[in-house]
């Protein structure tokens, strides 16, 4: 229980980063590449329950990077922020 809650706490983390980066303030690329490590990790290692669920947590990972290289567009940044909120707030309860 206590390993759900703190992988929740990665999600609301890199819901953070997405707004962040919505509202044009920079973000070190060496801490967006490390959570945007995590987050991937954490999408091959739950690969094996949810699939939704890790599918969202991948391409989270895969966009933060991508974030790190090219300017996303703002409506991307808007939905992984909503799904990553959600994420983290449905692992609190």
């Amino acid at each position: 229980m206590v390993l759900v809650k703190i992988l929740g706490v990665l999600d609301l983390i890199v819901a953070i980063i997405y707004l962040v980066q919505v509202f044009g303030i920079k973000v070190p690329y060496m801490a967006v590449l490390f959570i945007a490590l995590l987050l991937f990790l954490k999408g091959l290692f739950v690969l094996k329950g949810e699939f939704v669920l890790s599918f969202i947590d991948l391409f989270a990972g895969i966009f933060l990077i991508l974030s790190i290289l090219f300017s996303l567009p703002i409506f991307i940044l808007w939905i992984m922020s909503f799904l990553m909120i959600a994420k983290g707030v449905v692992s609190f309860m």
